[in-house]
């Protein structure tokens, strides 16, 4: 929640959108993030000299976003909850899905509020027995936007740093299909460098 963390994300991820030569998808929890990261990422990819198109959810319909997504090979779409589940983009026109935060619920959330008040008059852990195994399923399913089979290849890029940083960190890594873990980006642009050469014939 620190002021400028959408920055510090968008700083992040230029680079990495760079390597894989856009055909990305930035997944956001909230919508307010979302249209900050709007603004941080036009200024950003005309900074670095990158002329990837950029999208944003609301643009049009999920369907017409999607549509021009793929068409396009080389887009940057931005998007909210309703990316999060349900969207398959096949092939390479996506290679690479950045989450900023883990997908918390928002506490101010009357149905969760009621809820996690229930567990704790019941002595019961809520965070740890509803609230992380919540979040948990909601990541596996903003990845899996990526990962749809075993022969598909790009980067999974989470930014939020309680990953790394908070004990329930391992359990979230764990929920996730097997993958090689990185905070290099030179082994990133490494990837994507070997992934994108064309194959001698």
């Amino acid at each position: 929640n620190t002021e400028g963390y959408t920055r510090a994300a968008v700083e992040a991820a230029l680079p990495v959108i760079e390597a894989a030569e856009g055909r990305t998808f930035f997944l956001f929890t909230s919508l307010r993030a979302m249209r900050e990261a709007r603004e941080l990422m036009e200024s950003g990819l005309r900074r670095m000299g990158m002329d990837y198109p950029l999208l944003m959810q609301g643009e049009g319909s999920r369907s017409e976003l999607l549509e021009r997504f793929r068409r396009l090979g080389n887009a940057v779409l931005l998007g909210s909850q309703s990316f999060w589940e349900g969207v398959d983009v096949r092939g390479e026109a996506l290679s690479l899905v950045i989450i900023d935060r883990l997908p918390f619920a928002p506490p101010d959330d009357p149905v969760l509020a009621a809820r996690i008040g229930k567990m704790n008059a019941e002595s019961r852990n809520a965070f740890m027995e509803y609230q992380l195994p919540q979040a948990v399923i909601t990541l596996k399913q903003g990845a899996g936007r990526l990962i749809r089979g075993e022969s598909d290849h790009g980067v999974l890029m989470i930014c939020d740093p309680r990953l790394i940083s908070k004990h329930y960190g391992k359990r979230i890594w764990r929920s996730l299909p097997p993958m090689k873990r990185t905070r290099d980006l030179t082994e990133v642009r490494d990837f994507y460098r070997k992934l994108l050469e064309p194959v001698a014939g």
